[in-house]
């Protein structure tokens, strides 16, 4: 294996994001040649949280690795179970003492992927300089491994600013948490591929995978407001497709990813 496909795919919002999967990844799957396949599931409960429940679905898809965010541990009862799940991280750098682990290493023909979740600081809240708790956990990753990871952040700048500190340390950075994808890609001088937002995979036609008219209304009379993802069978999936070389551990190539579909 001269390259490695590595499909990312942005936040699953709500039941609308996991119909999506469910109908299309297969297929998007083939399409890519993906060899390996990581999703963000921080929304996914009714687009806040996850639960075990949600983690067992999805997890009968080709899915390799799932990665997380703020949102976390937003159901409780995910809390209890979360040890046990080994496909799965959380941000590596949250404050409080949460179960679960923010590094994974899965075997893949021969080759070593690491999925690695970090949470940035500004205008974010419960976590520790992602900065030094990255470079702490990559010394002690195995430099032969391919490295992934899924900053998941708010600001621009922030994620910018970690693309290029991570430039050569690592194989691939994408940004999750805005839900919207960005036409920013392009790898980095020392073989670092990076891109700021992959987006999110849920309900079209929306405001970051949620109903429009509460949003707009909080906007215009700032009173807060309750979020649901809507029901329809309108559907986007976004992500990244990062090519790998299998003995630079560089990345080659990265493409962006975005499909609408009408659910069956």
């Amino acid at each position: 294996m001269s390259e490695v496909n590595i499909l990312c795919i942005g936040d699953v919002v709500g039941k609308p994001g996991r119909k999506c999967l469910h109908q299309c990844l297969v297929q998007l799957i083939e399409e890519v040649s993906s060899d390996f396949t990581i999703v963000n599931i921080e929304n996914s409960a009714h687009g806040k949280g996850v639960t075990t429940r949600i983690i067992d679905e999805l997890s009968e898809l080709p899915i390799d690795a799932f990665t997380l965010g703020n949102h976390s541990f937003s159901k409780k009862e995910v809390v209890k179970d979360f040890d046990s799940f080994q496909n799965i991280v959380r941000p590596l750098n949250f404050t409080a003492p949460f179960p679960g682990k923010g590094v994974q290493t899965y075997p893949l023909n021969g080759l070593k992927i690491v999925t690695l979740n970090a949470l940035g600081e500004v205008f974010m809240n419960g976590s520790s300089n992602p900065f030094v708790a990255i470079e702490q956990c990559l010394s002690s990753i195995d430099e032969e491994s391919i490295i992934i990871v899924d900053f998941h952040a708010e600001a621009t700048s922030e994620k910018q600013a970690m693309g290029w500190f991570l430039d050569g340390k690592v194989s691939a950075i994408f940004g999750t948490h805005t839900h919207v994808l960005t036409y920013d890609h392009r790898v980095l001088p020392m073989g670092t591929g990076y891109i700021t937002d992959i987006g999110m995979t849920g309900a079209r036609d929306t405001i970051i995978g949620m109903e429009k008219e509460p949003i707009i209304q909080k906007f215009i009379n700032q009173i807060p407001c309750k979020y649901s993802p809507p029901k329809t069978n309108d559907v986007a999936l976004n992500g990244v497709i990062f090519t790998i070389d299998s003995s630079s551990k560089k990345t080659t190539r990265i493409n962006p990813i975005r499909k609408e579909f009408t659910l069956i």
